[in-house]
């Protein structure tokens, strides 16, 4: 599961990134802690070089109410047991909420860390998952779609990230799951409509670990309606041992080091706790 995640990256850093322009520059808001129910960036093959935001939580077009599907499973329904060398079938394409979305509506959903803890313990432990050479933002592999509510005629654009089995980093974690992470070599291909489904499905492996690291940081994470670089704060020694690296360090640099009697979202009161 990737249930938060952390985009703080300046917006004109976003979009030489990724080769994009922002249409609505004012919806972007840094956040240390998005979570279901938020608008965060994303890119489309439908729109490829326009930065748009869409809402964490998918909710395929044909449903009757809305959904918060924050995740996918690249397996489906295979691999239930979330064998971290299972290498079949990736059951995705034929699930019937998701197998439109992996054919056609994919997404990048950019992101400088994710937050992740042990299967049983979730965010009550709690470690921030980063790129071990300082390259952020990145691609998770996203679906989306868009689905009108009915009693608003509003049309909700939203997204899961896709999730495939544990690397050897969100083992020692104590995590069965891993975001799907591309290559800069794979976002375009990711995103194109026309690129052939098996290649797409090939696509959805674990991240080499070796490019990764962790460490543990405060429960306070887990309530959705805090934001700030605080919650990135270190409370323990990192997974691997690396010594000339800190995300923590440089995430403070984006300005977002606010007191936490200011650190709540806009949308205090309008959304429960995901765990």
């Amino acid at each position: 599961m990737c249930g938060r995640y952390t985009t703080v990256t300046k917006i004109k850093a976003i979009e030489k990134r990724f080769n994009v322009r922002a249409a609505q520059p004012q919806l972007y808001t840094p956040n240390t802690n998005v979570s279901h129910g938020e608008y965060a960036p994303v890119v489309t093959g439908n729109r490829p070089h326009e930065l748009q935001f869409f809402q964490f939580g998918f909710t395929p077009s044909w449903a009757k109410k809305q959904f918060y599907m924050i995740n996918a499973r690249a397996e489906g329904d295979h691999n239930k047991s979330d064998d971290p060398k299972y290498s079949g079938e990736r059951g995705i394409i034929n699930k019937p909420m998701f197998r439109q979305a992996i054919r056609s509506q994919r997404c990048l959903v950019i992101a400088d860390c994710f937050i992740e803890g042990p299967k049983d313990e979730k965010l009550n432990r709690p470690y921030v998952v980063y790129m071990r050479n300082g390259a952020h933002p990145f691609a998770m592999a996203g679906i989306w779609d868009g689905w009108v509510n009915t009693s608003t005629g509003e049309i909700v654009n939203s997204f899961a990230i896709i999730t495939t089995t544990a690397n050897d980093l969100m083992t020692r974690i104590g995590h069965h799951r891993s975001p799907v992470i591309l290559s800069p070599e794979q976002e375009e291909h990711w995103i194109n409509p026309d690129f052939p489904l098996g290649e797409v499905t090939s696509m959805l492996n674990p991240y080499p670990a070796d490019r990764l690291n962790a460490y543990p940081i405060s429960s306070d994470i887990k309530n959705p309606r805090l934001n700030g670089s605080y919650l990135l704060e270190p409370v323990g020694e990192r997974v691997y041992r690396e010594y000339d690296y800190e995300i923590y360090k440089e995430i403070e640099l984006f300005g977002m080091g606010e007191s936490r009697a200011r650190t709540r979202k806009s949308q205090e009161g309008q959304q429960g706790q995901l765990f």
